[in-house]
């Protein structure tokens, strides 16, 4: 008899579990982490195993811009919403101290919560349940007035602790404050973020100091279109000109240099627990690029090779040159303007630069290691110097056994230099014009080399190779060199750079977006239409830019006609179904 009273009661027990894990089980699987376009950059990834980062002994300055002016004097209402949970555990400081009423602002307290936010049971109608995890959220946050960081620690020279600086504040044109903070960078190797403007539905050219010299500016990709905002959120596409700001800048310089989602779930500004949606706007793709950077600090620093190396002037050259290097290229990538020929003069794409952020890959890359001139791995990157003297250069050489169709990528960074005091102005005479080279042995002609791809921008202190290479080649040279005529008059002058290289396959979970046209995250025979609505238009001819006409242009000749409809045709599934682009 007590033998089957535990039977029952084991039993009994049993199916009490079951029916409560049917129960629990949807509702734990239906909880997802947000903001997701941290998932989508590969930044979430670094925060679990077994990297396990979270930005600890990271120090972020974070200017913000205030809300309000009274008599051109700026307000106290840059704040964040410190009163929401997800802050709750944040180290946050308010660095200003300025005069006038105090209020938060829903811009900074989007960009802090995107940085350091975290709350293990955040709800919105619409979204559900999630957990929200910001992408550094034990980093230190320290939070400036613009109009006083700038007057103050720029134009004051008040010394401030941080690796990295992020802003979503911009100007058209370069002024004094923009070139002060290339100044900083440069001296300081400090690590500069910035959005690079919100297209051309608000008259956003690329701004200042996002397309600077010495900063990484920062576009935003599209998500997809529709009323659904949990799809929304989850679900991007590609950057476009009309949200996210394209170079070339006035000067003739390329903008962006990366681009990352920016529509995120954040705190609602003025309560305690609510979340609202950010859209698409790089001033929240900004913070997805510096928080990321910010993991990247914190494995850097635990690698004191690693840290020594980037912990020197230049080293924010090797860190930009990495998250470039890692970029996933995006459908419709192509330097310069579109034609079949790669443009050698021009460093990157004026719509996606080096293509999208991807965290998990740039920490790859970072802790690959560095390599000194001369014999070098497959994947790595340097911090070095090259005489400012004819035929000064650095030769990497680079054995590949065996490699299938895979692509090189490569990408060199250098700083340029401006005076110490006020209005900071450019020194152009002390400035380098770099030239990246890469060289492969010749198959057909044993000892001999052949020049299988070059960048030697124009205005640029960025050159940038990405070529698939040839099966037929084992060995390779990445040669950093002068653009013409070096300085010859100058013996032991020296420029500093960064130079980061990677081989990796073509990214097939991306090729469903060649055909996404109409943007909305499917690929039906709605893209068909949008697509003959286009036909017979090109970026030339187009009175909107230059981007607008170039997604539907899929075989990149320059012009959208009956061979871009036939190869899309060929790839959309039969009418009333539809492909999922993500």
């Amino acid at each position: 008899m007590l033998k089957k009273t535990k039977s029952f009661c084991s039993v009994f027990t049993v199916c009490t579990v079951l029916l409560w894990a049917c129960v629990l089980v949807p509702q734990l699987i239906a909880v997802t982490t947000q903001p997701f376009a941290l998932e989508y950059a590969g930044t979430h990834q670094l925060q679990g195993e077994p990297t396990s980062l979270t930005g600890a002994g990271v120090k972020i300055a974070t200017v913000c811009r205030s809300k309000t002016y009274v008599s051109g004097q700026p307000q106290n209402d840059f704040l964040f919403n410190l009163g929401h949970v997800c802050f709750k555990d944040g180290e946050i400081t308010f660095v200003s101290s300025i005069k006038g009423a105090k209020g938060v602002s829903a811009h900074a307290t989007a960009i802090g919560a995107i940085l350091a936010g975290s709350d293990e049971k955040g709800f919105r109608s619409g979204v559900g349940e999630f957990r929200y995890a910001g992408a550094c959220p034990d980093s230190s946050i320290d939070v400036y007035e613009f109009w006083y960081f700038v007057s103050n620690y720029i134009y004051g020279g008040k010394p401030f602790d941080a690796d990295i600086l992020t802003m979503s504040v911009g100007e058209v044109f370069d002024s004094w404050w923009s070139r002060g903070l290339e100044r900083l960078a440069d001296k300081k190797g400090l690590i500069v973020v910035a959005g690079i403007g919100n297209g051309s539905d608000v008259y956003d050219s690329v701004l200042y100091p996002g397309v600077g010299p010495n900063v990484i500016g920062v576009g935003v990709i599209d998500s997809v279109m529709t009323d659904d905002a949990a799809e929304s959120l989850s679900g991007f596409t590609l950057p476009n000109s009309r949200h996210s700001s394209m170079g070339p800048s006035f000067d003739g310089r390329c903008g962006p240099d990366i681009v990352a989602p920016g529509n995120c779930l954040v705190p609602d500004a003025q309560s305690a627990d609510n979340y609202d949606v950010t859209g698409d706007w790089s001033s929240f793709a900004t913070p997805v690029v510096s928080g990321t950077i910010a993991l990247l600090v914190q494995g850097a620093k635990g690698d004191p090779e690693i840290n020594g190396a980037l912990n020197k002037r230049a080293g924010n050259c090797v860190v930009r040159s990495i998250l470039l290097t890692s970029a996933r290229k995006l459908p419709y990538w192509h330097k310069g303007a579109m034609s079949k020929d790669d443009d050698h003069e021009f460093s990157l794409d004026f719509v996606q630069g080096a293509g999208m952020l991807d965290g998990a890959a740039a920490y790859d890359l970072l802790m690959a290691g560095r390599n000194r001139p001369g014999a070098a791995a497959i994947k790595g990157w340097d911090r070095n110097e090259v005489e400012k003297i004819a035929g000064g250069a650095n030769s990497y050489v680079i054995d590949v056994a065996d490699h299938g169709d895979e692509y090189f990528t490569a990408t060199l960074v250098w700083n340029r230099h401006y005076r110490d005091r006020y209005p900071y102005k450019a020194l152009f005479k002390k400035d380098s014009d770099l030239r990246l080279e890469l060289w492969a042995d010749d198959p057909a002609n044993p000892g001999a080399q052949v020049l299988v791809d070059y960048s030697d921008s124009i205005d640029d202190n960025i050159e940038h190779i990405h070529v698939k290479i040839d099966k037929g080649y084992t060995g390779f040279q990445l040669v950093v060199g002068h653009s013409g005529a070096a300085d010859a008059e100058t013996p032991g002058k020296v420029e500093s750079y960064g130079i980061s290289w990677r081989i990796s396959s073509k990214n097939e979970e991306l090729e469903r977006l060649w055909y996404d046209i109409n943007g909305d995250g499917r690929v039906n025979i709605d893209d068909a239409i949008a697509l003959m609505n286009n036909n017979g238009k090109s970026p030339e001819t187009s009175i909107d830019g230059l981007n607008d006409f170039i997604v539907g242009d899929i075989n990149l000749d320059g012009v959208i006609d009956i061979h871009d409809i036939v190869k899309l045709l060929k790839n959309i599934p039969p009418e009333g179904e539809h492909t999922e682009v993500y």
